[in-house]
């Protein structure tokens, strides 16, 4: 039992000499908040968008015009006149778009403004098999939004740049060639 005693009141006393930042506390987690440290970014971006347009116009135009005079019993000759337009536009169209992200990053504190709000960048490149995916991140995040695990979701970052890019052999056969995207310039 004393062993016991004698192993934590050492492995305690161990512990707060490791800690180097006295701001920090035995009871409290570290948070990002100087240029360097680095935060943790979860990426959960779900967008939709729809739009949609209908336009129908019409119009008409009619001119007639008819000259039937009698005179006693006698029929004169009659006349007619008609003159007409037609118009008429209907149009139709739609759009919609949804897409969805989901990955954790870490990003790094690159400055901390007048605030105290913290300047945060990211990227992450993964590349399999010829194939690379490219995320970016960047914007500015309050110290109050970062977790006590360090963590902050995107959707609290303000000005927030997300980039998410593929290459490969995937992403270039969903592309159009190069003949073919010259010739929908030419016509």
């Amino acid at each position: 039992m004393k062993l016991l005693i004698a192993f934590l009141l050492f492995s305690t006393a161990a512990y707060a000499q490791v800690m180097q930042n006295p701001d920090n506390s035995l009871f409290s987690d570290y948070k990002a908040s100087k240029v360097g440290d680095a935060v943790t970014v979860i990426v959960t971006e779900q967008t939709s968008a729809s739009k949609s347009a209908s336009t129908s116009t019409s119009r008409q135009s009619t001119v007639s015009g008819s000259l039937m005079p009698t005179v006693g019993t006698t029929t004169l000759p009659t006349g007619g006149m008609q003159l007409g337009t037609t118009n008429q536009f209907q149009g139709n169209g739609s759009a919609s778009e949804d897409g969805n992200v989901q990955t954790i990053i870490s990003a790094r504190v690159v400055n901390v403004d007048q605030y105290g709000n913290l300047d945060i960048q990211g990227s992450r490149l993964i590349s399999i098999n010829g194939q690379s995916q490219t995320l970016q991140l960047s914007g500015y995040v309050r110290p109050s939004d970062i977790q006590p695990d360090n963590t902050v979701y995107s959707y609290q970052i303000a000005d927030a740049k997300i980039v998410f890019k593929g290459s490969g052999s995937i992403e270039d056969s969903q592309s159009p060639s190069l003949l073919m995207k010259i010739f929908h310039w030419l016509f």
